[in-house]
């Protein structure tokens, strides 16, 4: 046992070690040389978007939710752990001839998707534009509620406004009918027709 692991180890090691300094130089010549392809890629992908579209989003509603979350947010760990399903989407990609999809996959089968990060999610960012404009914003519970609730307080406020405007009109008609009160002539006291008769009736002799 001593001599395994004084001596056959380190050498396994070694050679292991030699074998992913290799594969990671190849991985990263083949991400460069996919970067002089973009350019290419991108124009071949907006004249056959329409074309496109149908087939990627069927290719998507079939892959699995990490394939559907990276598409989304691509992230290297989410690559990593995930990379046997995202080799298998891009495979299929490569099916319906999207565009940049095959060096891709041949990188992906050389040296695995976490290698490559640059091209995968390169490839996944065109395949977003589909997804981003079919999915339809549906509003959470929260924020349904919060717009009912807005609408409830806008109907109080408007019932307020028109509570107020009522008891304004009829303050002021009572105020006018105060007006016309005051403005009418108090009736003169007359007096006793007793008196009067006696005023009109001539002194005796």
């Amino acid at each position: 046992m001593g001599y395994w692991k004084s001596k056959v180890l380190p050498k396994i090691k070694k050679v292991f070690e030699k074998n992913g300094t290799k594969k990671s130089a190849a991985a990263a010549e083949a991400c460069k040389s996919f970067d002089k392809s973009k350019e290419q890629i991108t124009k071949e992908f907006e004249e056959k978007k329409t074309e496109l579209q149908p087939k990627v989003l069927e290719i998507y509603e079939a892959s699995s939710v990490e394939v559907k979350t990276l598409v989304k947010e691509p992230k290297e760990p989410g690559l990593k752990k995930h990379s046997v399903a995202v080799h298998k989407f891009i495979e299929e990609l490569v099916k319906i001839e999207f565009p940049g999809s095959k060096p891709v996959s041949e990188a992906s089968s050389k040296y695995g998707p976490a290698l490559i990060p640059g091209p995968v999610f390169f490839v996944f960012e065109k395949v977003s534009t589909f997804v981003v404009t079919e999915e339809k914003v549906e509003p959470t519970p929260e924020a349904a509620t919060t717009a009912t609730e807005k609408e409830r307080e806008i109907v109080l406020v408007e019932e307020e406004k028109k509570e107020e405007v009522v008891e304004k009109i009829e303050e002021e008609k009572k105020e006018v009918v105060v007006e016309a009160e005051k403005a009418e002539p108090t009736p003169t006291p007359t007096e006793p027709e007793a008196k009067v008769e006696e005023a009109a009736e001539p002194a005796k002799p």
